[in-house]
């Protein structure tokens, strides 16, 4: 297989690698102050400056807007009804939409993040009665809930913890410490900077609610623990996806990569991928990844128009925020603090690419996805923009790489030291990350001859 991609983009790759982290310092709580939420209502998403932003995107009858408010005036079911009618409240300050909400939240409905988003964006509607019956309700939620280790069960006792702050004494405090100090702190940063994916792609939209809903009620920036996973997150998101889009009734969507993919895509997780990259551009729209992510989002080709889709649509989006053009982006994006590896040939639909991402070796090509065996004797494969070579038996190897495209081995022992040959060159070494993914530095454009000496596992 032989891939190529004629124009350059030199000078936005260097750009890129050029720029450091965006990642701001913030004041975060002192770990003596207890981690209460004491702001007036609503804590949750919903600040000064994005209910402007929503307002405003009402007043001028945006497209975003339009297609919200058509679901909710033609009374379409929507799968997360709470969630949809609150905040259609909180925009228009529809007395209908609200108390729709209400009794949504106060009858059948289960889910523990729903049920937070109507008792914080809705408190004001709620009687004395209601706002205690509904808190209890939360607080049960929370109780009840504890032994789903998921992400999103963590996220949701979080909102409902920060919802309830203040109404309900104890069981929201111990679960905003609980989810800051223990689990995020204590279990998921050293796993992060550990080189473990503990955070799946599928996490993302969940994670991206807690980054906010802590950083807004406690000014603290969880990102500054894990700062390389969240630098790189952004490009991540961009190139895990596959290059062939998905026509639906609704909207075309941009499919994520998962593995072992089959069968038909999920939309709503198509639909919750494009919602975390517009949380992270509001979370920090001057990080160079997320510029090329809001130049990615601002095709109005892909704007949600489902029942599902729309509110995050409407929630989320900015479209006032200039974005860089993706056809700038980097092709290649390595995580070798995770081990993962993304390459595209370009950015048309028709393009190939491959991806390697937890374990999993996959190549997209021809409208079809094929995992590879990373561990097999293999030719080189080029797409043009990166040169990968499969090393975990043959450890030489001869190629020839033109302009200036990186060189990947795969297949490697992770966290390994290794020797590196290269004709004509002095002895080198490398390091193989937590995926045994090994970056080389070779000669371009003459073909030479790379032999690698596997060394002592690393420290």
């Amino acid at each position: 297989m032989h891939l190529r991609r004629v124009s350059a983009l030199a000078l936005a790759v260097a750009a890129l690698a050029g720029m450091a982290p965006s990642i701001a310092h913030s004041q975060a709580l002192s770990r003596e102050e207890p981690m209460r939420a004491d702001a007036p209502h609503p804590r949750i998403f919903l600040g000064a400056r994005r209910l402007r932003l929503l307002r405003r995107e009402r007043e001028r009858q945006s497209m975003r807007w339009n297609q919200f408010h058509l679901l909710i005036a033609g009374k379409a079911p929507m799968p997360e009804p709470g969630f949809a009618e609150a905040l259609y409240y909180e925009v228009s300050g529809s007395a209908e939409a609200g108390q729709q909400s209400v009794a949504w939240a106060l009858g059948a409905g289960a889910d523990l993040r729903q049920l937070a988003l109507v008792f914080d964006w809705c408190q004001d509607i709620l009687t004395a009665a209601q706002s205690k019956t509904l808190a209890a309700k939360l607080a049960r939620g929370i109780e009840q809930s504890r032994r789903d280790a998921s992400v999103s069960a963590i996220r949701s006792r979080l909102l409902a913890a920060v919802a309830i702050s203040g109404h309900v004494p104890d069981v929201p405090e111990r679960e905003i410490e609980q989810v800051v100090r223990k689990w995020w702190e204590g279990q998921m940063v050293p796993a992060i900077n550990g080189g473990r994916e503990a955070i799946a792609r599928d996490d993302a939209y969940a994670l991206m609610e807690i980054l906010h809903v802590v950083r807004d009620n406690f000014n603290q920036d969880l990102r500054e623990a894990a700062p390389r996973f969240f630098t790189d997150l952004p490009m991540v998101q961009l190139l895990s996806y596959y290059p062939a889009t998905f026509p639906a009734g609704e909207n075309d969507y941009r499919i994520p990569a998962a593995p072992h993919a089959e069968g038909q895509p999920d939309l709503r997780r198509a639909a919750l991928s494009r919602a975390a990259e517009f949380s992270m551009v509001a979370f920090d729209a001057n990080a160079p990844g997320s510029q090329f992510l809001q130049g990615w989002l601002l095709n109005d080709h892909f704007l949600m128009r489902g029942t599902f889709g729309a509110p995050y649509e409407f929630l989320w989006a900015n479209p006032y925020q200039p974005g860089l053009s993706y056809f700038q982006a980097p092709l290649v994006e390595h995580d070798s603090l995770l081990g993962r590896l993304f390459v595209r040939s370009g950015w048309d639909e028709s393009a190939a690419w491959l991806g390697f991402f937890s374990g999993e070796l996959q190549m997209f090509e021809d409208g079809g996805v094929a995992v590879l065996d990373p561990h097999v004797d293999a030719e080189p494969l080029d797409l043009g923009r990166a040169v990968i070579l499969f090393g975990a038996h043959t450890q030489k190897f001869k190629l020839a790489v033109e302009g200036k495209a990186p060189v990947f081995v795969v297949g490697l022992k992770a966290r390994r030291n290794y020797l590196i040959e290269v004709d004509d060159e002095e002895v080198s070494e490398g390091e193989s990350d937590a995926g045994g993914i090994l970056a080389l530095d070779v000669p371009h454009d003459t073909e030479v001859g790379v032999r690698l000496h596997e060394g002592v596992p690393l420290l």
